[in-house]
């Protein structure tokens, strides 16, 4: 390996790869005052951590939540606040402090974090649609069917299966050649801005973005929309009105969740598509399809789940009463 023009050579068994020592992330062009965006994105960070750090700990404290469903959902929080984190902090130090270089090796490593927190954010959706569709459709057998057994089986086997494609997708581009422009247009080391920066035979490296493409949001939404159609015949199926709305409550939250982060991808791939989209607006549109949905999840869960709320509830009075409780110790003592 030797160094030519900020870029090294790598000679391999079978092949010689041209890689750069830097990448420069490009970033919106000519917006006056995008700081403000960047400031924004901070906030938007912050109460992400703040929520999804109080969602968990409501999980973890309260005993009725030990659930296989909210097994999911506590994974669901780690995906989110993991997501945000491999995304914003970086995020901001590129453009806010104006750090807009990354070398070859970060610039892979941000890459595979994102992706796989991506994915799995799109996967633990689909596996409460999966939940759902056993409590409605199969409600005597649910408590069999799903258990936090199965669940933790379930997730672990999207956790090694994530982890295998996006580990293999991110290592192609160490198969690539850049001896061109080394500008990717992007907000951060989007995988097919980098890989189509190449000079080199791509073409495995493209198939792989489509197997990601679907693996990641098609195969995840027409699942979701075929249990969604099951459940909707089950429902039909039961005697009374009020019975419908009851089930259908227990899915409202997870509806609004998966509109929230299938609607705006899915908007944006069309868009893309059929019209062109100004590079500065691509990239507002997906630095908020990937920050936002993190940021809201939590937040309607503690909203909208009568489960989660009543469990707030109790343990505020279980400490309020634990500190009255210690407090009149102390004042006891000093009597």
């Amino acid at each position: 390996i030797y160094m030519i023009n900020s870029s090294f050579t790598l000679v391999s068994s079978n092949a010689t790869f041209v890689r750069p020592s830097y990448f420069y992330i490009n970033g919106f062009e000519n917006i006056p005052h995008i700081k403000y965006y960047y400031v924004f994105l901070c906030l938007v960070y912050a109460v992400t951590v703040l929520a999804n750090s109080f969602i968990m700990a409501v999980i973890y404290l309260a005993r009725n939540l030990h659930t296989a469903k909210y097994v999911v959902v506590f994974n669901l929080a780690v995906t989110d606040l993991c997501g945000s984190t491999a995304l914003i902090p970086k995020l901001i130090e590129t453009f806010l402090f104006e750090k807009q270089y990354i070398s070859y090796e970060a610039c892979l490593s941000s890459m595979f974090f994102v992706y796989v927190f991506m994915t799995m954010q799109s996967l633990s959706l689909l596996t409460l649609a999966y939940d759902r569709f056993v409590a409605i459709v199969f409600p005597l057998r649910y408590h069999v069917i799903v258990t936090k057994t199965a669940m933790l089986v379930i997730l672990a086997v999207l956790w090694l299966f994530t982890l295998a494609l996006i580990s293999f997708t991110v290592s192609l581009i160490t198969h690539l050649s850049f001896c061109g422009s080394l500008v990717i247009k992007s907000f951060f080391c989007d995988h097919g801005p980098t890989y189509a920066l190449s000079c080199n035979n791509n073409s495995l490296n493209n198939i792989m973005a489509w197997v990601c493409f679907l693996v990641v949001l098609c195969i995840p939404i027409i699942l979701i929309v075929l249990t969604y159609v099951c459940i909707a015949i089950a429902l039909i199926r039961i005697a009374t009105g009020a019975e419908r709305v009851k089930a259908m409550r227990t899915c409202t939250s997870h509806l609004i969740l998966v509109a929230i982060f299938y609607l705006p991808m899915v908007g944006n791939n069309i868009a893309a598509v059929v019209s062109y989209i100004h590079p500065n607006a691509r990239i507002i549109n997906n630095s908020l399809t990937q920050t936002m949905p993190a940021m809201l999840n939590p937040i309607i869960y503690s909203l909208r789940t009568e489960e989660v709320v009543d469990s707030v509830r109790k343990l505020y009075n279980i400490y309020s009463l634990r500190t009255e409780e210690v407090l009149d110790s102390v004042r006891n003592k000093k009597v």
